[in-house]
């Protein structure tokens, strides 16, 4: 990747960090841990990997992308509004009363969204469905689906993961958030995962480790999983649960805190620093 493109999806990653700060803030509250944790993710999609389309955002040739751990939504609303697919004035009616930004996505009132997720696990079924029904009609779209690593935790996946393994089915890229916290605490003191990446292999996944704060390498990553042909492909993908913001690595309320004081003055350093970079940042 040259030296340009990688600048572009760094800031990229910049703008889209930056509007889901500022609603959050805005908000007083909500899922910022696991929203920030796949935002370079989200900058690689919409910026060089995925075919899609913001002025029409049902075109039947578009990648799909399946939000599994729903809580993430603040991070897919600022890409969808970065893209263009809605104004950005209506990311400061998250989570409001008759709002089309609840707190998890719902496909049926945000533009740009293909799927209603939030009760954790069921997304990867979408996702399973999905790629079955494009291994059906001969397309070359794909479904870029993300779960995050205490969602794990939940049968469903695992469920679906040896459908998708049984099948073959490679026109869904599994993507699995390791950000290492849940809403409760560490996930190995929840529930020991174990190595996810080892698990996924037993299932029968072809496995690509990569680096989740790094663009070039994320899509690196998703380059290798497409010239995957007779096997389940699964990513598992090494991230800071409120990447970007430091003030919450080492909080235990970084899953979806409420802001003031300390925690604002932190908000506005993040937010004049995303500024700056994305004005006349270099790498």
């Amino acid at each position: 990747m040259d030296k340009a493109e990688l600048l572009k999806l760094k800031k990229g990653s910049a703008a889209i960090r930056l509007e889901a700060v500022k609603m959050l803030k805005w908000r007083r509250y909500g899922h910022l841990g696991g929203a920030m944790s796949i935002i370079e993710l989200l900058s690689v999609l919409y910026n060089k990997q995925m075919k899609h389309d913001p002025k029409n955002p049902k075109w039947d040739e578009r990648d799909y992308v399946v939000l599994s751990k729903g809580h993430a939504g603040p991070g897919l609303y600022a890409t969808l509004a970065v893209q263009g697919y809605f104004d950005k004035e209506m990311l400061y009616t998250l989570n409001e009363g008759g709002t089309n930004l609840p707190s998890h996505p719902d496909r049926t009132k945000t533009p740009g969204v293909d799927a209603t997720t939030g009760s954790l696990g069921q997304g990867t079924s979408v996702a399973a469905g999905l790629a079955y029904s494009i291994r059906m009609e001969k397309s070359s779209q794909k479904v870029y689906l993300i779960v995050g690593d205490g969602e794990l935790n939940e049968g469903q996946c695992w469920e679906a993961f040896q459908f998708i393994a049984h099948n073959k089915l490679n026109e869904v890229i599994v993507i699995i958030d390791w950000n290492k916290k849940q809403l409760d605490g560490p996930i190995e003191e929840i529930l020991n995962p174990f190595c996810i990446a080892k698990k996924k292999e037993a299932f029968g996944f072809h496995v690509i480790e990569c680096d989740g704060k790094d663009e070039e390498a994320i899509s690196n990553a998703i380059d290798a999983a497409k010239e995957v042909k007779d096997s389940a492909v699964c990513i598992v993908m090494d991230t800071i649960k409120a990447q970007g913001v430091p003030y919450y690595y080492d909080r235990s309320d970084s899953h979806s805190p409420k802001f003031g004081g300390e925690a604002d003055a932190a908000l506005d350093a993040v937010i004049a620093e995303l500024e700056a970079f994305i004005e006349k940042g270099e790498i």
